[in-house]
Formats: structure tokens, C-alpha cells, sequence
């Protein structure tokens, strides 16, 4: 039972990194999700770039949840993507509504990495 929680909270956290690949495919799809105006071409391919990047990071979550050797590092990579975006939007400040569901699924998945790290470490009783 505590393998199914550990591989559900990281589907759960690898779904939450997963979804903004979709800003890969255009700018307005980046408009929709974030709430910002992607006024230059700089700034598109910016958020496009990191739109690939959390693809990356969803997968690898997503993969570790097999790949039992993979999981600490996909854990620990989560957690700094996910806390490192809730700390820089507390210390700016002043952020759109748009992007408070987003601080809220962070919040999420570090609960559910947090979970599976610790059910991770725990031993079976």
C-alpha cells in the first residue's frame, strides 16, 4: 500500500510539473495559462523555453515513479523547481490572479513529493 501512495504522489507532482508544456505550442496558449501579455518575441521564446524545461522536469518525476533508484533525485529536483517559484512569487510580490492557482498546485505538489520522500525513507511495518 505505501508503494501506491509513493507512485500516486509522484504521478500527482509529475502531472502538476507536466501540464505547462503545453505554453510550448504558442504564445497565446502561454497568455491563457500564466495571465501575462507575451508582448516580444523575446519573452515568447523565454516562457516557450521553460515551458520545455518543466516538460522535462513532469517527465523525469513521472519516470522515477518506476524507476525506484531515480526517485531522491527526482524528488529533490521537484522541490527546488516548485519552492523555488513559491518563494520568488512571495518575495516579489504583487503577481496577477492568474498566477495563485499555479502557487496553489506548487504548494500541492511539494506536499505529494514531500509524501513520497518520506514514505521513501519509512520502513514497512
Amino acid at each position: 500500500m505505501r508503494e501506491k501512495i509513493r507512485v500516486a504522489a509522484l504521478i500527482g507532482a509529475g502531472l502538476i510539473n507536466v501540464v505547462p508544456v503545453l505554453g510550448v505550442l504558442s504564445a497565446n496558449r502561454i497568455s491563457q495559462g500564466y495571465g501575462v501579455d507575451v508582448s516580444s518575441p523575446d519573452l515568447e521564446i523565454l516562457l516557450r523555453h521553460r515551458a520545455v524545461l518543466f516538460g522535462l522536469a513532469g517527465a523525469f518525476i513521472l519516470y522515477s515513479a518506476y524507476k525506484t533508484e531515480l526517485q531522491k533525485l527526482a524528488i529533490g529536483g521537484g522541490l527546488v523547481s516548485m519552492i523555488s517559484f513559491i518563494v520568488l512569487a512571495v518575495s516579489v510580490g504583487g503577481y496577477g490572479a492568474a498566477l495563485e492557482p499555479i502557487i496553489i498546485a506548487d504548494v500541492i505538489g511539494c506536499v505529494l513529493l514531500l509524501l513520497a520522500f518520506a514514505l521513501k525513507l519509512s520502513k514497512p511495518s
